[in-house]
Formats: C-alpha cells, structure tokens, sequence
C-alpha cells in the first residue's frame, strides 16, 4: 500500500478506534473491522467484530465480514459456520456465498459449491471467476454458466415459440403466412358502374328461384326499353301530324 494511503488508512482507524472506545455499542465497530481488513489486519478485525455482533446479532454484513477474516486466518470451521448462518438470514448474499465456495471446495463439499455458484450466477450469470470455480468442481456442461432455471418456453421473432422438448430436428417450423404487397390487378374492360352499388339487395344475392323471378320483373329488359321508346316517338309523330293539320285549317 502507498504510504500516503497508509497514513489515511492509520488516521481512519484511529479516528474510528476512538468513536468506538468512546461508546462500544456504536456502528462504528464495522467500519473499523473493514479498515482492519484492508491493512490485512485480520486479527484486530475478528476482535472488533465479534464484540460489535455481542450488540447487533444478525447483521449480515458484519457476519460476511467476520467469515472473511476467519478464512484469511485459516479457521475454516468458523468461517464456515458464520457464513451460512448470514446465508440463512440473506440468501442471496453474494459476498457470502463467493466466500463459501472456496470453503467449501477446500473441505471436498462439491455438491454444496456448486450451490452457491448458482445463487451467483443466477444474479450474474457472465462472473468470470465463479464460471471458473464451477468448471473446476466438475459440473455437468449442461449445468456449466447456468443460474436460476430457465423459463419453460422463449418467444422469438416471429411470435413463434420454442418449447423445452419439442422436435425441432425434422424441419423447419411452418412458415408464416406472407402478407401480399401489392393488391391483385383489375381486369380491363368495363367498369362497374356507380349505379351498381345502389341495386337492391335481391339482385346481388337471390336467395332462391322465386327471388330470381322477382328480381327480373323489375329490371325492364333491352326490348322493352325499346318498345317504350318507338311508342314515345309515335306519340311525338301524332302530336306534330295533329298540330300541322289544326295550322292548316286556321290559315284557310
């Protein structure tokens, strides 16, 4: 350690020793305890932190602490027990289980490594050093970067969804349904009239014979059209005939 870091960490301790002397039930005890263990004195910091837990039992952070240090003192046993009792209260607690592992890997306990590999992976599944600790305990590859189990299905592009156990090996899934871009062409010729949209519903869609007879006799066909007009025309013929005969007759 540099020594201008030295002397911080000198005057920090010394500060904290102070608080702590002045009262022995305060919160400071952890910070000093930390303190210590950064100046690798992890004696003065097993002191200081099985006196502040005599206070405050069940504050996990101290416990991790306190198993750190009796790891670095090589009381295993100790360390061991503090440990998992912090993972009782915390069992998600990463520093605690990183701590157990190598514990728990020296005493041969591979079952029980490998368990709180996965409580870290399962929070960081890309922790170089645990994947590295889990590869040298031996677990099965499919077990090897895996945390939390792996939900039951995974949905893809395509709202098509994979499910654990399906065949996938006899092909491809079914192809979705394409969408057409372009609308179809027209055929050329004549157009729908305007008027077309105005028929009566019966002569779009007749729903029987009789409906079809109906339908007939109220459209007139071609031939009746054209006999109307001749009769028009007729008429028009005799109103003139009848008008130049009345002309003639006034005139004389």
């Amino acid at each position: 350690m540099p020594p201008q870091k030295n002397i911080a960490s000198a005057l920090e301790i010394d500060r904290l020793a102070t608080q702590l002397a002045t009262n022995p039930r305060s919160k400071a005890f952890l910070p000093l305890a930390e303190e210590y263990c950064k100046a690798g004195m992890w004696e003065e910091a097993v002191g200081v932190l099985e006196d502040g837990l005599k206070y405050y039992p069940g504050f996990v952070t101290a416990m991790v602490v306190l198993g750190r240090a009796y790891d670095q003192l090589n009381q295993p046993t100790k360390a061991r027990a503090v440990l998992e009792g912090a993972v009782k209260l915390s069992p998600e607690n990463l520093r605690a289980h990183r701590t157990l592992i190598k514990i728990y890997a020296a005493q041969g306990l591979t079952e029980e490594a490998l368990k709180s590999c996965h409580v870290i992976l399962a929070m960081n599944p890309r922790d170089e050093e645990v994947l590295s600790l889990q590869a040298s305990l031996g677990a099965p590859e499919s077990e090897k970067g895996q945390g939390a189990p792996s939900p039951k299905s995974v949905e893809v592009t395509g709202q098509v969804t994979v499910t654990p156990g399906t065949n996938t090996a006899s092909g491809p899934p079914p192809a979705l349904e394409s969408v057409p871009t372009s609308l179809p062409d027209i055929p050329t010729g004549k157009l729908p009239s305007p008027l077309d949209d105005q028929k009566p519903p019966q002569d779009v869609a007749p729903s029987s014979d009789s409906d079809v007879v109906t339908t007939k006799s109220h459209q007139p066909s071609h031939a009746d059209t054209v006999a109307r007009l001749e009769s028009w025309l007729r008429s028009l013929e005799r109103q003139r005939r009848d008008r130049s005969t009345r002309d003639t007759h006034s005139g004389s």
